[in-house]
């Protein structure tokens, strides 16, 4: 097929899409789409609105859809019904943010430069919108592509009412392949294609013993203390040190990585410098690259986000707490399954305190990507002519619920064009995307629907 995007003419028009990016961004990331907040159901309902009115600009036919929880935005951009369809999948719903560290108000977009700073500026609306940018210009421009969107408002919850909701309205959405814009780079030098994503099981660790705080020195020694309890519980969960998950059989289901996934991770310019700076980390377990993108990529984790419960005001306040709880989670790989790694700890728990009470949280499976055939030649061959990079094969260490659900409904083949940095701090402080992400971007996404309307 004779090429209808070229290189100059791409480049013009990303160029001239500045102003009209950055004005939509502003909308999108100054609505507070917090799915995980109970507070901000209408800020998510009003995101998915303003994303079908977004997509109808662009040309696109666009519903908003309900489900048991937050809505589905359906989009689909026309050219023929011979033509070869392609979905892209994003999620516009985010984090909470706020707190000290945050050196600008989280939904107020503020433009520094090249940089756009924003919760949900990176994870995930630019790339959003990039993707949509980059879809209307290939269809204006002749490519024979039908493209369909699905941007998602509960993928920051762990997708609880996704599977449920793609189940009834797969036959409805026929595709040939998806493209998914939620991963990120090794680094500002050196793009990425996903190889696979961690899993994820979330539970809550609570123990009670108590009806009241008491005082620790008419009660001290006699009572029960559950944080102190809690702490050596998890101690037994993980080996603080290592990282090693100390519950009996967890790493049973684990595949270790191939020769050609390690050979994959040695030539992807991972750096443990960069790697250490982009997230703000003063210390590491390894100082090996090797070691360090084995940990994050290719092993399961148990992790201890918190504990609450007792006194948290300034100062100590000699009381017993009559509660605690630990939040954790366990990342997974393949072919560890949540269910399986949940079972697993309930067992251990029980084996250590029997009056632990466990309640599961968000629980995806771990995703195993495709590296060859035409879909993945494509997106490495669309990054490698919009940056001029070869793309490296990696694992993503986090998690896209999402994911295993379209594979497992669409029955296609599923691809990654992540546009994101390490330093743009997914779900951190100050979280930012920058143009020169969003121009490349649009670039590359043009030129995979057109590579993969030849297919």
């Amino acid at each position: 097929m004779p090429e209808i995007l070229d290189r100059a003419a791409l480049r013009a028009y990303a160029e001239e899409s500045r102003p009209e990016f950055e004005k939509h961004l502003k909308t999108l990331v100054e609505i507070p789409s917090v799915s995980m907040d109970p507070g901000h159901k209408k800020d998510v309902e009003k995101c998915a609105k303003a994303a079908a009115k977004l997509l109808e600009k662009m040309g696109a036919k666009a519903k908003v859809k309900k489900t048991d929880g937050h809505p589905v935005v359906l989009g689909h951009l026309k050219t023929g019904k011979k033509n070869k369809t392609v979905t892209v999948y994003n999620h516009l719903d985010v984090q909470p943010a706020g707190g000290p560290e945050w050196e600008r108000k989280p939904f107020k977009m503020a433009v520094e430069g090249d940089r756009y700073y924003a919760r949900g500026a990176t994870d995930d609306k630019g790339p959003a919108l990039t993707a949509l940018l980059a879809a209307r210009h290939a269809v204006e421009s002749g490519v024979p592509i039908n493209v369909r969107f699905i941007w998602e408002l509960e993928e920051e919850i762990g997708s609880p009412s996704f599977e449920k909701f793609m189940r009834k309205e797969a036959a409805k959405i026929p595709t040939d392949s998806v493209v998914v814009s939620d991963t990120i780079w090794v680094s500002r030098t050196k793009p990425a294609v996903s190889a696979g994503l961690r899993g994820l099981q979330g539970a809550i660790l609570r123990l009670e013993t108590g009806t009241k705080d008491t005082h620790s020195g008419l009660t001290g020694g006699a009572a029960r203390n559950p944080l102190a309890e809690l702490a050596a519980v998890v101690a037994k969960c993980v080996d603080a040190k290592t990282g090693r998950v100390l519950i009996p059989g967890f790493y049973d289901d684990v595949v270790p990585p191939t020769r050609g996934e390690l050979k994959w991770f040695r030539e992807c310019g991972f750096s443990v410098p960069g790697f250490k700076k982009a997230h703000g980390l003063t210390k590491l377990r390894h100082q090996d690259a090797l070691k360090v993108m084995k940990a994050i990529w290719a092993q399961p984790t148990f992790e201890v986000h918190g504990f609450a419960g007792g006194y948290q005001g300034p100062g100590v306040k000699t009381a017993v707490p009559p509660w605690g709880e630990a939040k954790v989670s366990m990342r997974l790989v393949p072919d560890q399954t949540p269910r399986k790694a949940l079972q697993l700890l309930r067992k251990h728990v029980r084996s250590l305190n029997r009056d632990v009470r466990i309640t599961d949280e968000s629980a995806l499976a771990p995703y195993r990507g495709v590296t060859t055939g035409p879909y993945a030649k494509a997106a490495a061959d669309a990054i490698e002519f919009a940056y001029g990079k070869t793309p490296a094969v990696v694992r993503e260490g986090g998690s896209i619920g999402a994911i295993v659900t379209m594979e497992k409904t669409l029955k296609c083949p599923i691809t990654f064009i992540g546009l994101s940095l390490p330093e743009h701090g997914y779900h951190a402080p100050n979280e930012y995307y920058d143009w020169g992400q969003a121009c490349g971007g649009m670039q590359a996404f043009a030129k995979y629907f057109e590579l993969v309307s030849g297919i």
